[in-house]
């Protein structure tokens, strides 16, 4: 019975982790639609409107938006590995 549930917990570990990673979205699809939301929050709040996107979530995206540029300051390459300069 002990040899069996040391192969048992490993594969169920590893079918978890094969699950899960692939619903996590792609960074770079999060940068995208963080900057599609606070692109439409400023639209919304220069046609005075009332809507718009959820505050928490908005400071969410602005955090994003902050932290890919950061990383983006400090790489020498572009996205396909070519030099920057």
């Amino acid at each position: 019975m002990l040899a069996w549930s040391r192969v048992t917990v490993p594969v169920v570990v590893a079918m978890l982790a094969a699950i899960l990673v692939p619903a996590r979205a792609d960074e770079r699809a999060k940068l995208n639609a963080c900057q599609a939301l606070v692109d439409r929050a400023a639209q919304s709040q220069n046609a005075g409107a009332a809507t718009g996107p959820d505050d928490s979530e908005l400071l969410r995206c602005r955090q994003i938006i902050r932290e890919w540029t950061l990383r983006d300051s400090r790489m020498s390459v572009d996205e396909q590995g070519r030099p920057l300069r």
